[in-house]
């Protein structure tokens, strides 16, 4: 597809989700070639973004995930550059990929989330665990893929869940597990796709049972009652736009006992790897893989 020019497909990069970023951003540059799309892999880790100039790119598709990647920092040398690329922009980038300032957005609109505090050093443990009650999710503000988080179940654990979380963030939040009925919400060119439910026998959804497990289920359509379905996808958009993303991206949620939805947070760039789920969600709604891979790049765009 010519009128796409020359496009870079950005992989890997620096952050600790580089093997899973090297496998999504694989699986987006085949399905480009195969659509007759001029990609080429680029490795942030392996050159500079000044190549992108001297190479003479036309056109970005982000596969990167967490830092470096999905956080506005690649995001704001493209716009410097003046290369369109896929997926959010500086400011929403930075803001979703930091889950506490995004749930402090999200409470003061009134979009459901779970109840958390920041954790420190100093923070009264115990205290903590029993304004939010156990179990609890305690987790790295700033990476994605599950990765430092922990379920606690017993007060002994949380401070040991707190250093865990340290190795990857200096800001950490505690949250309310919310017991009950996970489904994630991707999103395309501003439209919800349809829901995907989500079964692990693992404590919860956690790197191994995103990305290697063959023990995971994921329903779709999510089983759900069609006016929940639509209300909840609703409310992920909207949680979206506040955000201010755009292009595509996804939203975790939990359902309580009582069938009330609680988002969790967003990611700009999700998975696209063989076990990711806005491709499963994209196949529902009739859109195959490489079909996925040209509308969103269709989407890019320059700040």
């Amino acid at each position: 597809m010519s009128a796409f020019g020359k496009v870079a497909v950005l992989l890997g990069g620096r952050s600790a989700e580089r093997e899973v970023s090297l496998r999504s951003g694989g699986m987006v540059l085949a399905a480009l070639q195969r659509r007759g799309v001029d990609a080429h892999a680029f490795d942030p880790k392996e050159q500079g973004l000044e190549q992108l100039i001297a190479q003479r790119f036309d056109r970005v598709f982000i596969a990167l995930h967490g830092r470096f990647g999905e956080d506005g920092t690649v995001q704001g040398a493209l716009e410097y550059l003046g290369l369109p690329y896929t997926g959010s922009g500086v400011m929403a980038s930075a803001l979703a990929m930091d889950k506490w300032r995004t749930k402090l957005l999200w409470q003061s609109a009134g979009v459901p989330t779970p109840p958390y505090e920041s954790l420190t050093a100093d923070s009264d443990f115990p205290g903590v665990a029993s304004r939010l009650g156990l179990p609890l999710m305690v987790k790295p503000a700033r990476e994605g893929s599950s990765i430092g988080m922990s379920k606690v179940t017993t007060l002994e654990k949380v401070q040991a869940a707190y250093e865990l979380a340290t190795q990857y963030d200096e800001v950490v939040i505690a949250e309310r597990f919310i017991e009950g009925v996970e489904v994630t919400a991707a999103i395309l060119d501003g439209e919800a796709l349809p829901l995907i439910r989500l079964e692990t026998p693992r404590v919860f959804y956690d790197y191994e049972a995103k990305y290697f497990a063959d023990d995971t289920r994921y329903i779709c359509p999510s089983g759900l009652p069609e006016a929940q379905e639509r209300r909840i996808q609703a409310e992920a958009v909207r949680a979206f736009k506040l955000v201010g993303c755009s292009g595509w991206g996804r939203i975790d949620i939990m359902i309580d006992a009582g069938g009330e939805p609680y988002l969790l947070e967003v990611n700009t760039i999700p998975g696209m790897t063989d076990h990711s789920l806005v491709p499963m969600a994209a196949r529902a709604r009739g859109i195959e893989f490489d079909a996925l891979c040209v509308r969103i790049l269709e989407t890019a765009h320059v700040g």
